[in-house]
């Protein structure tokens, strides 16, 4: 029994400042032109060594199309994508709550490319499948070894039969997996 709680009490690799990888999910938004696009994100995050980037996520999406004039019954078309991102370090602002329990605010910028099928789409000049490439600065708030929110904002591009640029919102959640 003391061997077994010995292993149970070990700290966690996430717990030890050895984070590797975790869990991401949220929410990504693209508003304006009368229809906007709300998708529910999950995937996975894995710290890198070197280079300008710290993180890299593959994410999926899954999302509707919604028009923003409607009062009622504005959703038309569902769509698929796939999201890979990476982001720099946090740019430490603040920190907040007390010595034991302190949580760390930061700016941070994130780029992403992310590819796109749909279906019943309104934006017929884009088309039924197209990419896109986002440019995201990010207020993140938590622990820099464990969970953290982060809101994003900033322009996305699409890439299909035509090019158009919009407003991206992106509120995020990121856990870590503890492994040894």
């Amino acid at each position: 029994m003391l061997a077994a709680l010995a292993g149970l009490s070990t700290p966690l690799a996430a717990q030890s400042g050895g984070k590797t990888g975790g869990l991401t999910g949220g929410l990504a938004f693209t508003v304006g032109g009368g229809w906007q696009v709300q998708a529910l994100e999950f995937g996975y995050a894995r710290v890198v060594r070197g280079g300008p980037f710290t993180v890299v996520a593959l994410t999926g999406r899954l999302g509707e199309f919604s028009d923003q004039g409607a009062i009622y019954a504005g959703t038309r078309g569902v769509l698929f994508g796939a999201s890979l991102s990476a982001r720099t370090p946090m740019a430490h602002l603040a920190d907040v709550g007390s010595e034991t329990s302190t949580a760390r605010v930061g700016l941070d910028l994130t780029l992403e490319g992310t590819g796109y099928l749909a279906g019943n789409t309104p934006l017929a000049d884009v088309g039924s499948h197209w990419g896109a490439a986002s440019f995201l600065p990010g207020l993140r708030y938590g622990d820099p070894n464990g969970s953290q929110f982060a809101l994003l904002f900033g322009p996305t591009v699409f890439f299909g039969q035509v090019t158009v640029v919009r407003p991206f919102l992106g509120i995020r959640f990121e856990a870590p997996l503890a492994r040894r």
